[in-house]
């Protein structure tokens, strides 16, 4: 498949089974390859990756319902725990951080720029992300992106039970596993793009 065709096809898909049709080592090829070659600015290479497989997986999306039933409103909590279960039924989890060492150097190195960084940070966080999904799509897997580093629960018990630095600030959490079922679970939407999205001159 073509890179391209490869972006289209790419999905959010939810229903998930703790399966894989692709040997955990390609999974890891996949991560390893993203963090070597995904730009970054000025070639600072912060991204870090941490890998769950299985029962570590789990244990992430054990503490995801912990965050909902202790911070989340009562009303919501129902359809959120059945969300996090759905997360938990799948495969494993891609967590991906920022090294915050590495981006503090930079801004010392670049004083004039320095309010810059942490978005070309959020930006080169994204392009390993839509890697690393694409990729793992393209390999028979389905994906989805979570961002439970709102809590704050959630993010010290994320470095604690996985013994990440402290410099690693969580930004997202690439959820993977055999879709159940085959096709897509719904048709994208889209928007036109040619006078309304893309402008030419």
């Amino acid at each position: 498949m073509s890179l391209l065709q490869a972006i289209q096809s790419r999905r959010s898909t939810y229903r998930l089974t703790n399966k894989s049709p692709i040997p955990d080592t390609r999974i890891q090829e996949i991560v390893n390859f993203t963090v070597r070659h995904a730009p970054s600015a000025f070639n600072v290479q912060s991204a870090r990756a941490v890998v769950l497989f299985r029962e570590q997986h789990e244990k992430l999306w054990d503490v995801g319902l912990q965050v909902i039933q202790t911070e989340m409103p009562p009303a919501v909590r129902p359809v959120l725990e059945t969300k996090v279960a759905g997360l938990r039924a799948a495969y494993g989890t891609v967590l991906w951080f920022e090294d915050g060492a590495a981006l503090d150097a930079l801004k010392d190195k670049n004083p004039a720029i320095q309010g810059l960084i942490p978005e070309w940070s959020a930006h080169s966080s994204g392009i390993h992300q839509f890697i690393t999904w694409t990729a793992l799509d393209n390999e028979g897997l389905g994906c989805n992106l979570q961002h439970y580093n709102f809590s704050t629960t959630f993010i010290e018990n994320v470095h604690k039970l996985w013994n990440i630095p402290s410099s690693w600030k969580l930004q997202a959490q690439l959820v993977f596993g055999q879709p159940e079922g085959s096709g897509p679970e719904k048709e994208k939407e889209i928007q036109p793009v040619e006078g309304e999205r893309v402008l030419v001159f």
